[in-house]
């Protein structure tokens, strides 16, 4: 079997922003989730400073104020195009790519006669040529072992210089020593919990448990990252990797009481779950809407609740999904209560073209075109230039984003400017 090589771009939304800001480098950098609410990214300054991911924003105002941290809002648009650039530069180096995350990927290096390290070296330096995006390459000959050695290529940068290959039984085993159970890949913090209970510390004392107990305690997706970490390749590369389930969820700007406006926050989502869907030519089968109150605020009543709905048909049509989702709504909302969060999750995927048809209730098959249309016709002019009624058309919902840099890449009227005398 080939050896792989696992990507992983370093501190990926902080340094996006730093690209395009050069003044950044060396300073503390945290990116806010949507509503500029908890930090979902932080530059090693900023990790330094104590800075939790997921920590809300207002509990680390004071260690904003006193250490000049730069805070920006999530500008997903410019980290996709960022993160696209970065992989078609990756799949010049390979004809085997599997996408795993905006900013993680895996190759397939089989056909590589030149040195692997040499050639991750390469890799690593026109990437951060190109786009100014540091990156950490793992090589080993499963995935489970590059993604190992990527995390010894970033801890111990200064000695690997950003490139580890795990290309000996030597350092095989002193990496799976070195590497805590809960960092284990696909481990997760459930089944961390669990191994060490039972005094499993580190991936390689993992790897010394039997097939029969790992099965028992970790079902045969554990017994087969067992296998990959002690270099039997048993985790395939995935090239296409569509979403099993896709989620829009926002926590609003202010606190909702009156159904109208959540139901058309709720319409909105559904709306752009079901973009997603047909981005990837997909139908779901379910649809799944919660809601919840701010739990912070403990002087006021607290309600959360969600519901899964088995839709009668397989769509993707915005109208279908936002009438499903804006009657489960009606099933859980309570009065009398203060919302802070909502979301949709649409379930149960199968293939726009292969759609078994009902006795009694199908979908619309005039949506279709119709979809296609608003589609085209809102990539080419603006995201939201055609919606549903239900979207309260004159009012414009926007996340709270007070610190959001320029898009550069992906807005003519904010691309770099470069003047030369």
């Amino acid at each position: 079997m080939p050896p792989f090589a696992h990507i992983d771009c370093n501190n990926f939304y902080a340094s996006c922003e730093r690209v395009f800001n050069p003044s950044l480098r060396d300073k503390p950098v945290i990116v806010l989730s949507n509503n500029d609410g908890c930090a979902i990214a932080r530059s090693n300054e900023a990790k330094k400073l104590g800075i939790k991911m997921g920590e809300p924003a207002f509990k680390i105002k004071d260690i904003i104020e006193k250490h000049d941290v730069a805070v920006f809002s999530a500008n997903f648009e410019l980290y996709g195009d960022m993160s696209n650039r970065v992989f078609s530069i990756l799949g010049g180096f390979s004809a085997k790519i599997e996408i795993y995350s905006i900013d993680e990927c895996f190759l397939d290096l089989e056909g590589i006669t030149t040195d692997l390290r040499t050639y991750g070296l390469e890799m690593k330096q026109r990437v951060e040529k190109w786009t100014h995006i540091p990156i950490s390459i793992g090589i080993g000959a499963t995935k489970a072992l590059a993604k190992t050695a990527t995390r010894v290529a970033k801890k111990f940068a200064a000695q690997t210089g950003g490139v580890h290959y795990i290309d000996s039984e030597e350092k095989r085993i002193k990496a799976l020593k070195w590497l805590d159970i809960a960092d284990v890949w696909g481990i997760g913090r459930q089944y961390s919990k669990r191994l060490l209970a039972y005094n499993i510390k580190n991936a390689y004392q993992l790897t010394m448990m039997s097939d029969d107990w790992v099965k028992r305690h970790l079902t045969v997706v554990g017994l087969r990252l067992k296998y990959d970490l002690q270099g039997i390749p048993t985790i395939r590369l995935d090239e296409i990797k569509d979403k099993k389930n896709i989620a829009t969820t926002r926590t609003f700007d202010n606190m909702l009481g009156d159904i109208r406006d959540i139901r058309e926050r709720v319409s909105t989502f559904a709306v752009k779950c079901s973009e997603k869907l047909r981005k990837q030519k997909s139908c779901c089968n379910a649809i799944q809407v919660f809601i919840t109150t701010n739990y912070f605020r403990e002087d006021m009543p607290q309600y959360s609740n969600s519901i899964v709905v088995k839709l009668p048909f397989a769509t993707n049509s915005a109208i279908e999904l936002a009438n499903f989702a804006t009657l489960a709504l009606e099933k859980i909302f309570r009065p009398g209560y203060k919302y802070k969060k909502a979301g949709v999750i649409v379930l149960d995927f199968s293939p726009e073209e292969n759609q078994q048809l009902n006795i009694f209730e199908n979908r619309n098959t005039k949506h279709i075109p119709l979809m296609k249309a608003i589609d085209k016709l809102n990539r080419r002019y603006s995201k939201d230039l055609i919606r549903l009624a239900t979207q309260a058309p004159g009012r414009t919902w926007r996340m709270r984003q007070e610190k959001l840099s320029n898009h550069y890449t992906t807005d003519i009227n904010e691309v770099v400017k470069v003047r030369v005398s």
